[in-house]
């Protein structure tokens, strides 16, 4: 016979509880999260004053001082890399190697051409017709006059004039070659240093001073500014959230902790001192039962080895006995009725915690939302639409007024008074231009336009063109005076709409 109800057939089993919780929960978990719920309440609400002040601070300052700093980073890395270079090779190495191409032409080409045609081409030429006559000579006094004659015209043509050829010719040009050659060695020496002192400044000017320049006047007042920057915006905030937030919640937790653990101590040193005294009392008794029991084995064992034997049994388990009721069971008490509970109501004491503070802070966001609508709605009645009611119901209307009575009134005045300067301009312009031409056709006479010839039109355009009507040259009847202009009204421009 079945005496529980069974489950209807669609129905889903019901599933025990995961945990049972006790009165120690339900008792502990509402002042618990009570108390959560004060502390964590501030320090959400500053958690998220402190999330929108960072959002703004990254949004209005963060973000543009870093696309500063990359346009001045970027703007320096031009100006130390690569302006410098490009200066240098447009203003330093092109106009350098043109100079040094016009001053190679100049001293090294133009010398050498001019040498080569004015002096070694004639030189040669002269030095060629020489050695073939003075070769065809010789060979004729061969022929003529053979060995002495010869002999005597070597010494008295050849020894002779080599000898005054070589101290009169050649020891000059090497004395005038090895002063030349002086002279180009100290130009060149000169040069050379000039060059040196040149591209040591240069590579100062070039490698030394612009770092210089870069550490003293860029880095160093970067470094202080970032510093600045640093202590104003990360270490003054983080001093002051640590002394008016994190320290006041640091010593309640820790006045917390503390309350606790001096339970917890008070509880440890009262079971400490239980098991103290049992170990004392177990221990009085073993010594005098020991000494009793010794008094007996010495007494007995002499002559009864088998009653002290059996004595020792009884003695075993005696002991045996008296240790598992003065120390086991009394631990065993110990560690069912006193360590469990504690330790069940500490671990549903902490469960508890984490739970409270766990629902404070999602309900402490829900707080910090409501508050952050509140003060904007706040702030949007106090200010945003007092102002835009102003702009929409007073500034709009006052500057249409002004527009329309004031500004475009103003404006079309001016255009007017433009118009008329302009055209007062433009006639006296024209009458200055036709008295100076009068003065000149007065003084100097009309310049002489040359005279051409009448073309005769054939005759059968002359009877085609018909006979011009004589029209009576008088003046208009209206009333308004003649303008120089042929539009009177395009003087003024029309009005611009707004």
């Amino acid at each position: 016979m079945d005496l529980e109800k069974r489950p209807a057939p669609g129905a889903e089993p019901q599933r025990p509880p995961e945990h049972a919780e006790g009165c120690l929960a339900v008792a502990v978990r509402v002042p618990v999260r009570i108390v959560a719920l004060v502390l964590v309440v501030p320090v959400r609400l500053a958690w998220d004053a402190l999330a929108v002040a960072g959002r703004f601070v990254y949004r209005g300052a963060l973000r543009p001082v870093g696309r500063g700093v990359a346009a001045a980073l970027t703007w320096l890395f031009r100006a130390v890399f690569v302006w410098p270079w490009v200066g240098l090779w447009r203003y330093g190495a092109v106009p350098l190697a043109t100079g040094l191409v016009w001053l190679g032409r100049v001293l090294f080409v133009a010398p050498a051409v001019w040498l080569y045609r004015s002096v070694l081409a004639p030189v040669g030429r002269g030095i060629a017709t020489g050695v073939l006559g003075a070769g065809a000579g010789v060979a004729w006094l061969v022929r003529t006059l053979l060995v002495t004659p010869a002999a005597w015209l070597w010494r008295c043509l050849a020894v002779i004039p080599a000898r005054w050829f070589h101290a009169r010719a050649l020891t000059p040009l090497g004395r005038a070659l090895a002063w030349l050659a002086r002279g180009l060695g100290a130009g060149a020496t000169a040069a050379g240093r000039a060059i040196g002192a040149a591209l040591v400044w240069l590579c100062k000017a070039v490698f030394v001073w612009p770092w210089v320049g870069l550490w003293r006047y860029g880095v160093v007042p970067l470094g202080g500014g970032l510093a600045w920057l640093g202590r104003v915006l990360l270490v003054a905030p983080a001093v002051w959230l640590c002394r008016a937030v994190l320290t006041p919640v640091g010593q309640g937790i820790a006045w917390c902790c503390a309350r606790i653990g001096a339970g917890v101590a008070r509880l440890a040193g009262g079971v400490w001192a239980g098991v103290s005294w049992l170990a004392g009392g177990f221990w009085a008794g073993v010594s005098w039962v020991g000494r009793g029991f010794w008094a007996g084995v010495s007494w007995v064992g002499r002559g009864f080895w088998a009653g002290v034997s059996w004595l020792g049994r009884g003695l075993w388990a005696a002991v045996v006995a008296l240790c598992r009721w003065v120390l086991v069971v009394p631990a065993v008490a110990v560690w069912r009725r006193v360590l469990v509970p504690v330790g069940r109501a500490l671990a549903v004491v902490a469960r508890e915690v984490g739970a409270a503070l766990g629902h404070a802070w999602r309900v402490a966001g829900h707080v910090s939302l409501a508050v952050g609508r509140f003060l904007a709605r706040l702030l949007r009645w106090i200010f945003v639409e007092p102002v835009r009611w102003a702009y929409r119901c007073v500034l709009t209307p006052v500057g249409h007024v002004v527009r329309d009575t004031v500004w475009r009134p103003a404006a079309k005045a001016v255009r007017e008074v433009r118009a008329t300067t302009r055209q007062a301009l433009t006639s006296a312009r024209a009458s200055i231009r036709q008295a100076r031409a009068d003065v000149r056709r007065t003084l100097f006479g009309a310049p002489a336009r040359p005279r051409r010839a009448p073309v005769e039109p054939p005759p059968a355009l002359v009877e085609a063109r018909p006979t011009p009507v004589p029209v009576a040259r008088r003046e208009l009847d209206a009333p308004e005076p003649r303008n120089l202009e042929k539009n009177p009204g395009s003087a003024v421009s029309p009005p611009v709409r707004g």
